[in-house]
């Protein structure tokens, strides 16, 4: 798809060829029709802001429009295919199941199909991360485990430019650079097989804080600080960045990537020329996959720009399981880690890598396709007035309520839906608290990728616990908006300000999605 460069306007630098990086960014995975004008009229329309909040918007139960599944009572509600899916597509839905449960072995093993396990790793298979295709939990304690959770590791650097950075240099673009530690790589792996050491332990512990409201209520914050501790491989750089990441729900994946990357950037503002305080802007990363630029979508700062290289990227970094986009049958070990990368790997067979395309592929649909659930009490009166105060106190900024997907030629799942995401795929700076102080492309270390809220009321049902934002400190929905700053203080302090009825309004209103 080919997106004006009007649109692109926030990207430029100087004599900057808008056209040329309109070709760059669009997706050359989707097989996607173009745009009438007829039917851009109509798109506009259906996902203006609302006037009346009265009643409920017309298809608002149905989240991602007709793939949305039923909502249902059970720790699986994140577990369905999508609700359009053929019958003929539930088999390859469920192979892809199958694999993302699959707990991998050490090599070398009799299990030829499953070995390849690290030798460093966070966890022995997806499901592990994603619980139930929810959110993770941080660890309850020092003996609790860590296997939902890790630390994206970097350090500051004045090497040669990469391919992106200097992409990104030529439309003017400053964020420092940086690269992976060269002890630890770019995450640390807090397991290891039999016969290798774990990099290293992760260590959180938390201060509280109290916060209190206009009308005397009190709010406990958990302010986190973490440490690197029994390090086995030598000290990490002196001037290690780290970032803590809780893996995230897996719903809708395949309907976010469908956006069109023209209505994503259309809602950028980098410089806050409208003046309301947003200041969004895209990210932009280089595909490993097709050797190009792209518009990130994926990740805690929008560093995969497609679900096949999120899947890829994670069985590299977090099992160790070498794959077509990611050969290293070491996986994110480095060239210090002797042991990892002469140790034996599950490579050697028919597959190649140690899953195959085949399998890659498989993982993708189920990832593409975990259905979001409807929503609940969508006519409700606290919930309706929940979502006045969402529009009124600006949470609609980033958190933009619709889309329509693009036309697919052979995505039907994904075609052509009305989807009610709440998320603008744009990185914005959310103040010093939620700062993590480590760049990646265009996000700096307080930017982070607007999270999506559908299905953000069923996390307690789903994961048996709550834990939000990027390191899950908050445990309960009005932790996570207090903790909210920067470009967000202003919705922050409205909430912060309000009666306790339109404040228990808003948190009803989250509750439903």
């Amino acid at each position: 798809m080919i997106f004006s460069s009007a649109l692109l306007a926030p990207f430029a630098a100087g004599a900057v060829d808008q056209d040329a990086i309109a070709n760059d960014l669009s997706h050359p995975v989707l097989d996607a029709l173009p745009r009438t004008d007829e039917e851009r009229a109509r798109i506009a329309g259906v996902t203006a802001p609302p006037t009346d909040f009265t009643a409920p918007e017309p298809f608002e139960a149905h989240p991602g429009g007709a793939a949305t599944v039923r909502a249902r009572d059970t720790a699986d509600a994140f577990s369905d295919p999508s609700g359009n899916m053929s019958f003929e597509k539930e088999l390859d839905f469920k192979l892809g199941n199958g694999l993302f449960k699959k707990l991998w072995v050490s090599s070398p093993s009799s299990t030829k199909a499953s070995d390849g396990l690290g030798p460093v790793y966070n966890a022995r298979s997806c499901q592990r991360c994603h619980l139930k295709d929810g959110r993770g939990h941080t660890p309850d304690g020092p003996e609790d485990s860590n296997v939902s959770m890790f630390l994206r590791l970097s350090v500051p650097t004045d090497a040669e430019p990469s391919k992106i950075e200097t992409y990104l240099a030529g439309l003017g673009d400053t964020t420092p650079r940086t690269r992976p530690d060269p002890v630890y790589g770019g995450q640390l792996q807090d397991f290891a097989v039999p016969g290798h050491a774990a990099e290293a332990q992760m260590q959180v512990t938390y201060t509280e804080r109290p916060v209190t409201l206009a009308d005397g209520e009190v709010v406990t914050l958990r302010d986190p600080s973490y440490a690197i501790v029994d390090a086995a491989y030598g000290a990490p750089s002196p001037d290690i960045q780290i970032s803590p990441r809780l893996t995230p729900q897996m719903i809708g994946l395949g309907l976010l990537e469908a956006i069109p990357a023209e209505d994503i950037i259309a809602l950028a503002d980098p410089d806050d020329a409208d003046g309301d305080g947003i200041s969004g802007k895209a990210q932009i990363v280089w595909s490993v996959e097709h050797d190009r630029p792209m518009l990130g979508r994926f990740g805690w700062k929008a560093g995969n720009p497609s679900v096949r290289e999120q899947a890829a990227s994670a069985f590299a970094g977090d099992i160790g399981i070498s794959n077509p986009l990611f050969p290293d049958a070491s996986g994110d070990c480095t060239a210090r880690q002797d042991a990892c990368i002469a140790g034996p790997h599950g490579d050697d067979d028919d597959r190649v890598t140690e899953i195959d395309a085949e399998g890659l592929d498989l993982v993708t649909f189920y990832s593409r396709n975990l259905g979001v659930p409807a929503r609940r009490d969508i006519d409700d009166p606290q919930v309706l007035r929940g979502k006045e105060i969402f529009h009124v106190t600006g949470c609609a900024s980033c958190h933009q309520p619709k889309f329509v997907t693009a036309r697919l030629n052979d995505q039907p799942e994904q075609s052509f839906q009305l989807i009610w995401p709440y998320t603008d795929m744009l990185l914005h700076d959310m103040g010093d608290g939620l700062a993590d102080n480590r760049p990646e492309l265009r996000a700096t270390g307080r930017e982070w990728r607007t999270a999506p809220l559908w299905g953000i009321g069923l996390t307690r049902q789903v994961s048996g616990t709550e834990a939000y934002l990027h390191d899950g400190r908050a445990r309960t929905l009005l932790e996570a908006i207090l903790w909210h700053g920067g470009e967000a203080e202003a919705a922050r302090d409205s909430v912060m300000d309000m009666p306790k009825t339109d404040r228990d309004a808003l948190i009803r209103f989250l509750e439903s999605l």
